[in-house]
């Protein structure tokens, strides 16, 4: 990475795992393969919501399909608070394989970090797994892959 910033096009990769979306009685995210690369951020964004949902949970799985989730411990940070600046996350917080329990502001965001090397052996696929009842919660989700062995302009899809 240079002194100017990094191209997240060509350094990294993004993956739309959640377009946005009514999560109401839950959702489970696009899988996807972190096997080329050493980080990921993902980036969940929450609008409109009747109340909160129940957790945000992290599994590592075996396949885009996430066949054979396992939960998993990962960090966060939150932009919790309605009517804030837009721009200002809390510090790290980690998080237990349960699971974190969201706020039911609307308009905030969070933050979820995961190292490759957090991944059970054999499970090389990551999957975001929103539990919720009948609360209606818009949401939307983006991995933003980082540390890739091969980058280019266009990096092959990690979703297969």
């Amino acid at each position: 990475m240079s002194a100017k910033g990094f191209y997240l096009a060509q350094e990294g990769h993004t993956v739309n795992i959640l377009p946005p979306v009514d999560i109401t009685g839950g959702k489970v995210a696009q899988a996807f393969s972190m096997a080329n690369y050493a980080h990921v951020s993902i980036l969940l964004q929450l609008g409109v919501s009747a109340a909160a949902f129940t957790k945000i949970i992290v599994n590592a799985c075996t396949d885009a399909a996430g066949d054979s989730p396992t939960a998993i411990p990962f960090d966060i940070f939150t932009q919790e608070t309605a009517g804030a600046s837009k721009d200002v996350l809390s510090g790290r917080t980690p998080v237990t394989a349960a699971g974190y329990t969201p706020s039911a502001n609307d308009g905030i965001f969070y933050v979820i970090e995961i190292d490759a090397a957090q991944l059970p052996a054999g499970k090389i696929y990551v999957q975001l797994d929103l539990t919720n009842g009948a609360n209606s919660v818009i949401a939307s989700a983006a991995a933003i892959l980082s540390g890739g062995r091969d980058t280019s302009d266009q990096s092959l899809t990690v979703t297969v």
